[in-house]
Protein backbone atom coordinates (compact mmCIF):
# COMPACT_ATOMS: atom_id res chain seq x y z
CA UNK A 1 0.00 0.00 0.00
CA UNK A 2 1.51 3.31 -0.63
CA UNK A 3 2.26 6.44 1.33
CA UNK A 4 0.51 8.72 -1.63
CA UNK A 5 -2.56 9.22 1.03
CA UNK A 6 -0.05 10.47 3.87
CA UNK A 7 1.88 12.97 1.40
CA UNK A 8 -1.08 14.33 0.17
CA UNK A 9 -2.46 15.12 3.79
CA UNK A 10 0.70 16.64 5.21
CA UNK A 11 0.80 19.36 2.01
CA UNK A 12 -2.61 20.38 2.48
CA UNK A 13 -2.11 24.75 3.86
CA UNK A 14 -3.66 24.98 6.98
CA UNK A 15 -6.75 28.22 6.01
CA UNK A 16 -5.96 31.77 6.54
CA UNK A 17 -7.38 34.08 8.85
CA UNK A 18 -8.26 36.56 6.45
CA UNK A 19 -10.93 39.08 5.81
CA UNK A 20 -13.27 39.80 3.84
CA UNK A 21 -13.11 42.60 1.97
CA UNK A 22 -16.49 43.76 0.67
CA UNK A 23 -18.57 43.96 3.88
CA UNK A 24 -15.89 45.43 5.77
CA UNK A 25 -15.15 47.96 3.16
CA UNK A 26 -18.94 48.93 3.87
CA UNK A 27 -18.52 48.47 7.76
CA UNK A 28 -14.95 50.90 7.25
CA UNK A 29 -16.90 53.49 5.13
CA UNK A 30 -19.78 53.80 8.07
CA UNK A 31 -17.14 54.38 10.58
CA UNK A 32 -15.17 57.12 8.71
CA UNK A 33 -18.42 58.57 8.31
CA UNK A 34 -18.96 58.79 12.31
CA UNK A 35 -15.57 59.80 12.68
CA UNK A 36 -16.11 62.93 10.26
CA UNK A 37 -19.29 63.63 12.07
CA UNK A 38 -17.28 64.16 15.25
CA UNK A 39 -15.10 66.86 13.16
CA UNK A 40 -17.72 68.58 11.68
CA UNK A 41 -19.30 68.56 15.14
CA UNK A 42 -15.78 70.21 16.66
CA UNK A 43 -15.68 72.64 14.19
CA UNK A 44 -19.38 73.65 14.30
CA UNK A 45 -20.40 72.61 11.34
CA UNK A 46 -23.44 70.67 12.78
CA UNK A 47 -25.85 70.60 9.47
CA UNK A 48 -22.58 68.73 7.74
CA UNK A 49 -22.13 66.58 11.03
CA UNK A 50 -25.65 65.35 10.91
CA UNK A 51 -25.95 64.28 7.60
CA UNK A 52 -22.71 62.99 7.95
CA UNK A 53 -24.82 60.58 10.68
CA UNK A 54 -27.46 59.95 8.01
CA UNK A 55 -24.64 58.96 5.63
CA UNK A 56 -23.16 55.99 7.74
CA UNK A 57 -27.38 54.95 8.14
CA UNK A 58 -27.19 54.29 4.79
CA UNK A 59 -23.86 52.38 4.58
CA UNK A 60 -24.39 50.63 8.08
CA UNK A 61 -27.71 49.20 6.31
CA UNK A 62 -25.55 47.67 2.87
CA UNK A 63 -22.38 45.90 5.04
CA UNK A 64 -24.72 42.81 6.86
CA UNK A 65 -26.70 42.73 4.08
CA UNK A 66 -23.36 42.34 1.16
CA UNK A 67 -21.92 40.17 3.72
CA UNK A 68 -25.23 37.74 3.50
CA UNK A 69 -25.67 37.72 -0.55
CA UNK A 70 -21.80 37.14 -0.75
CA UNK A 71 -22.17 34.42 1.86
CA UNK A 72 -18.84 36.50 3.89
CA UNK A 73 -20.94 36.82 7.46
CA UNK A 74 -18.18 36.19 9.80
CA UNK A 75 -18.15 36.94 13.65
CA UNK A 76 -15.50 39.58 13.30
CA UNK A 77 -17.12 41.53 10.80
CA UNK A 78 -20.58 40.91 13.39
CA UNK A 79 -17.89 42.70 16.33
CA UNK A 80 -16.18 45.53 13.48
CA UNK A 81 -20.10 46.23 13.12
CA UNK A 82 -20.69 46.98 16.31
CA UNK A 83 -17.28 48.81 16.94
CA UNK A 84 -18.42 51.06 14.03
CA UNK A 85 -21.89 51.49 15.51
CA UNK A 86 -20.97 52.23 18.77
CA UNK A 87 -18.87 55.41 16.92
CA UNK A 88 -21.10 56.18 14.11
CA UNK A 89 -24.24 55.84 16.41
CA UNK A 90 -23.36 56.10 19.38
CA UNK A 91 -20.30 58.80 20.08
CA UNK A 92 -21.07 60.94 16.92
CA UNK A 93 -24.88 61.78 17.65
CA UNK A 94 -23.91 62.16 21.63
CA UNK A 95 -21.54 65.08 20.70
CA UNK A 96 -23.37 66.28 17.67
CA UNK A 97 -26.30 67.31 20.34
CA UNK A 98 -23.82 68.63 22.94
CA UNK A 99 -21.93 70.58 20.63
CA UNK A 100 -24.81 72.34 19.37
CA UNK A 101 -27.06 72.60 21.84
CA UNK A 102 -27.00 71.20 25.30
CA UNK A 103 -23.28 72.74 25.71
CA UNK A 104 -25.11 76.37 26.16
CA UNK A 105 -27.02 75.77 29.40
CA UNK A 106 -25.73 77.87 32.17
CA UNK A 107 -22.64 76.90 33.80
CA UNK A 108 -23.15 78.10 36.90
CA UNK A 109 -26.54 76.19 37.21
CA UNK A 110 -26.87 73.25 34.67
CA UNK A 111 -23.41 73.87 33.27
CA UNK A 112 -22.49 69.53 34.00
CA UNK A 113 -25.97 68.57 33.04
CA UNK A 114 -25.09 69.19 29.34
CA UNK A 115 -22.65 66.45 29.20
CA UNK A 116 -24.05 64.18 31.57
CA UNK A 117 -27.47 63.85 29.10
CA UNK A 118 -24.82 63.23 26.05
CA UNK A 119 -22.72 60.58 28.05
CA UNK A 120 -26.64 58.75 29.21
CA UNK A 121 -27.23 58.82 25.27
CA UNK A 122 -23.79 57.21 24.29
CA UNK A 123 -24.07 54.44 27.42
CA UNK A 124 -26.95 53.54 26.37
CA UNK A 125 -26.22 53.28 23.00
CA UNK A 126 -23.30 50.68 24.19
CA UNK A 127 -25.78 48.88 26.59
CA UNK A 128 -28.29 48.32 23.26
CA UNK A 129 -25.33 47.04 21.11
CA UNK A 130 -23.94 44.38 23.35
CA UNK A 131 -27.08 43.10 24.47
CA UNK A 132 -28.11 42.87 20.29
CA UNK A 133 -24.85 41.10 20.26
CA UNK A 134 -25.87 38.88 22.99
CA UNK A 135 -29.27 37.66 21.67
CA UNK A 136 -27.90 37.09 18.62
CA UNK A 137 -29.12 33.98 17.34
CA UNK A 138 -31.85 33.56 20.12
CA UNK A 139 -34.07 36.56 19.47
CA UNK A 140 -36.86 37.11 16.99
CA UNK A 141 -34.99 38.30 13.90
CA UNK A 142 -38.44 40.14 12.88
CA UNK A 143 -38.38 42.31 15.73
CA UNK A 144 -35.88 43.91 17.82
CA UNK A 145 -35.89 44.44 21.51
CA UNK A 146 -35.34 48.35 21.67
CA UNK A 147 -35.15 50.95 19.40
CA UNK A 148 -32.03 50.13 17.40
CA UNK A 149 -29.18 52.28 17.75
CA UNK A 150 -29.27 54.17 13.94
CA UNK A 151 -32.89 54.50 14.24
CA UNK A 152 -32.31 56.66 17.39
CA UNK A 153 -29.14 58.33 15.89
CA UNK A 154 -31.42 59.18 13.29
CA UNK A 155 -33.82 61.13 15.01
CA UNK A 156 -30.90 63.22 16.69
CA UNK A 157 -29.26 64.19 13.59
CA UNK A 158 -32.30 64.92 11.08
CA UNK A 159 -33.73 67.00 13.97
CA UNK A 160 -30.65 68.79 14.29
CA UNK A 161 -30.75 69.28 10.31
CA UNK A 162 -34.17 70.27 10.36
CA UNK A 163 -33.98 73.28 12.98
CA UNK A 164 -30.86 74.17 11.35
CA UNK A 165 -32.77 74.99 8.07
CA UNK A 166 -35.16 76.78 9.83
CA UNK A 167 -32.92 79.05 11.67
CA UNK A 168 -33.11 78.06 15.15
CA UNK A 169 -30.53 78.17 16.89
CA UNK A 170 -29.52 75.26 19.57
CA UNK A 171 -29.24 77.39 22.44
CA UNK A 172 -33.24 78.02 21.51
CA UNK A 173 -34.01 74.39 21.43
CA UNK A 174 -31.97 73.28 24.22
CA UNK A 175 -34.87 72.41 26.31
CA UNK A 176 -36.14 70.11 23.45
CA UNK A 177 -33.12 68.66 22.84
CA UNK A 178 -32.48 67.67 26.25
CA UNK A 179 -35.86 65.48 26.06
CA UNK A 180 -35.18 64.07 22.90
CA UNK A 181 -31.67 63.16 23.74
CA UNK A 182 -32.76 61.49 27.04
CA UNK A 183 -35.73 59.29 25.13
CA UNK A 184 -33.52 58.66 22.13
CA UNK A 185 -31.56 56.62 25.07
CA UNK A 186 -33.77 55.27 27.12
CA UNK A 187 -35.99 53.99 24.15
CA UNK A 188 -33.12 51.71 22.92
CA UNK A 189 -32.33 50.45 26.35
CA UNK A 190 -36.18 49.74 26.88
CA UNK A 191 -38.11 46.60 25.83
CA UNK A 192 -40.17 47.96 23.51
CA UNK A 193 -40.49 45.66 20.16
CA UNK A 194 -39.77 47.13 16.86
CA UNK A 195 -40.28 46.16 13.79
CA UNK A 196 -36.64 45.05 12.08
CA UNK A 197 -37.95 45.12 8.48
CA UNK A 198 -35.26 42.00 8.16
CA UNK A 199 -37.85 39.45 6.54
CA UNK A 200 -38.41 42.16 3.78
CA UNK A 201 -36.49 40.62 1.04
CA UNK A 202 -36.00 40.79 -2.48
CA UNK A 203 -37.47 37.64 -3.46
CA UNK A 204 -40.64 38.07 -0.74
CA UNK A 205 -43.91 39.38 -2.19
CA UNK A 206 -45.64 42.16 -0.38
CA UNK A 207 -49.03 44.25 -1.11
CA UNK A 208 -49.04 46.08 -3.54
CA UNK A 209 -50.74 49.13 -1.25
CA UNK A 210 -47.42 48.96 -0.10
CA UNK A 211 -45.19 48.91 -2.90
CA UNK A 212 -47.54 52.42 -3.35
CA UNK A 213 -46.27 53.65 -0.22
CA UNK A 214 -42.62 52.81 -0.21
CA UNK A 215 -42.76 54.83 -3.72
CA UNK A 216 -44.53 57.31 -1.92
CA UNK A 217 -42.02 57.74 0.87
CA UNK A 218 -39.39 57.89 -1.52
CA UNK A 219 -40.82 60.73 -3.44
CA UNK A 220 -41.52 62.58 -0.72
CA UNK A 221 -38.32 62.21 1.16
CA UNK A 222 -36.37 63.94 -1.78
CA UNK A 223 -38.68 66.97 -2.28
CA UNK A 224 -37.78 67.43 1.36
CA UNK A 225 -35.23 64.92 2.94
CA UNK A 226 -34.50 66.71 6.59
CA UNK A 227 -38.28 67.03 7.13
CA UNK A 228 -39.31 63.75 5.91
CA UNK A 229 -36.74 61.68 7.64
CA UNK A 230 -37.58 63.37 10.70
CA UNK A 231 -41.06 62.90 10.62
CA UNK A 232 -40.45 58.98 9.37
CA UNK A 233 -37.86 58.43 12.19
CA UNK A 234 -40.10 59.85 14.67
CA UNK A 235 -42.96 57.81 13.80
CA UNK A 236 -40.75 54.56 14.14
CA UNK A 237 -39.34 55.67 17.35
CA UNK A 238 -43.06 55.93 18.52
CA UNK A 239 -44.35 52.95 17.14
CA UNK A 240 -42.76 50.58 19.66
CA UNK A 241 -44.99 52.54 22.94
CA UNK A 242 -47.59 53.13 20.79
CA UNK A 243 -47.63 49.10 20.11
CA UNK A 244 -47.00 48.15 23.72
CA UNK A 245 -50.24 50.63 24.36
CA UNK A 246 -52.63 48.72 21.92
CA UNK A 247 -51.33 45.48 23.28
CA UNK A 248 -52.08 46.33 26.83
CA UNK A 249 -55.18 47.86 26.36
CA UNK A 250 -56.33 44.57 24.34
CA UNK A 251 -55.12 42.19 26.97
CA UNK A 252 -57.70 44.46 29.34
CA UNK A 253 -60.57 44.71 27.39
CA UNK A 254 -60.23 40.81 26.93
CA UNK A 255 -60.37 40.31 30.68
Amino acid sequence: MSDNSNDSISTVKPRGRGIYLLPNLFTTSALFAGFYSLIAAYESSFATSAIAILVALVLDGFDGRVARMTNTTTAFGAEYDSMADMVSFGAAPAFLMYSWSLSSLPEETWGQLGWVVSFVYCACCGLRLARFNVAVGTADKRFFQGLACPAAATVLASFVWVNINFGNSGEQMVVLVLIATLLAGGLMVSNFAYYSFKDMTANKKVPFAMLLALLLLFVTTAVDPPKMILIASSCYAASGPAWALVSWYRKRRAR
